[in-house]
């Protein structure tokens, strides 16, 4: 089994380019091999491996949004990408990470919720479509997680639908607030009432911008290293506290990096809830700690002691392997980090590899 302090990884990058009639997506893929090739196997028997938390970058996008504000006036990685490679270089990584099938979201950086409707419409319908165009090619491969535009919830709502039920869509990611704008504000009921009605993922993804926040500069990315896990922990105590997981008990958030700091310190979480004189409770109706058992987490936490004390505080049937496939913060040795958990059974091994993703995005073809 490794070591977490032997699992100690260098990241070198290139671009990725999917081209059919029109670049897909490009991202910084790893040369590093990973621990666990696939397939991989556990006491000899053949276990799949789904990655719900792998992204991509549309290429296709940028046109659209360049001379606009925040992220989209430019593409981030500009001058940063070396060479151009097909979507085999991605499906070669994925077999030296153990990878089967992927969960393939678009990045966060391409999500514009500053843009006003008629934009928000064209961007995430040019999207959505190639998202299922590029995951058509290998279908065995990868399953689409679409997006939508949240900051006109009507327009999510129907982009939501359209792409479940015309794009074969599993859900859709969203960032963890909308310009600042809770996802527990009353105005977007309309899209968690819609996600519940038809049965579907909403995978919370951070993006906290490299400005704005003067504490989050300097040296060590702490927008990233910090702000990241802050800003998912701050949307689901949020949902909590506000009532939204109340409001639509039958909603399937699954919370990127391990939901954050949140499982990490429920305990203070509960004392809050137990302590009314304190102004620790909001509209919650029973403590943090049995919502986060009712979530959903990826395994992204980098660390064995991390991911066992994430399985410790939501159990093992709340989570699924993740990787964050293929950004500089790529976790390639995800499995070997999750076989190197002591106490878990061939069962736990295997709902976290792929048997919670299957039900949960609807997987029967791996």
């Amino acid at each position: 089994m490794p070591n977490d302090k032997n699992d100690a990884v260098q990241i070198t990058g290139c671009d990725l380019h999917y081209h059919r009639e029109r670049p897909a997506f490009d991202r910084n893929p790893s040369t590093i091999e990973s621990k666990t090739p696939r397939p991989v196997s556990v006491n000899g028997k053949r276990m799949p491996v789904i990655d719900m938390h792998a992204h991509c970058q549309l290429s296709n996008v940028w046109p659209m949004v360049q001379g606009r504000e925040e992220l989209g006036g430019e593409n981030p990685y500009e001058g940063q990408l070396k060479k151009t490679e097909n979507i085999e270089v991605r499906l070669k990584q994925m077999d030296q990470m153990g990878t089967d099938l992927e969960v393939l979201s678009i990045g966060t950086e391409q999500h514009f919720p500053w843009a006003e409707y008629e934009l928000a419409q064209d961007i995430a319908k040019l999207q959505n479509e190639t998202l299922t165009e590029v995951c058509s090619v290998h279908p065995d491969r990868f399953v689409p997680l679409g997006v939508v535009s949240l900051q006109h919830p009507q327009l999510a709502v129907a982009q939501l639908e359209n792409s479940v039920k015309n794009l074969g869509h599993r859900g859709c990611m969203i960032r963890g607030n909308v310009m600042g704008q809770e996802l527990s504000d009353a105005k977007f009921f309309p899209f968690w009432a819609k996600a519940e009605e038809l049965d579907v993922v909403v995978f919370i993804h951070p993006r906290v911008p490299k400005t704005g926040n003067a504490r989050l500069q300097g040296r060590g990315f702490l927008s990233n290293m910090i702000g990241n896990p802050l800003e998912t922990a701050m949307a689901l105590a949020h949902l909590i506290y506000e009532g939204t997981l109340d409001r639509f008990p039958g909603i399937k958030i699954v919370a990127a990096h391990g939901g954050g700091y949140l499982p990490s310190y429920i305990g203070r979480f509960d004392h809050g809830h137990n302590s009314r004189d304190r102004g620790g409770r909001g509209l919650e109706k029973k403590k943090p700690s049995e919502y986060i058992r009712n979530l959903y987490f990826d395994t992204l936490v980098y660390g064995t002691q991390n991911l066992a004390h994430l399985i410790e505080e939501v159990g093992i049937s709340q989570l699924m392997l993740g990787t964050d496939h293929d950004f500089g913060m790529t976790n390639r040795n995800a499995v070997a980090h999750l076989f190197s958990v002591e106490g878990l059974s061939e069962a736990d091994i295997e709902s976290i590899l792929n048997g919670t993703a299957k039900r949960l995005f609807k997987i029967d073809h791996i």
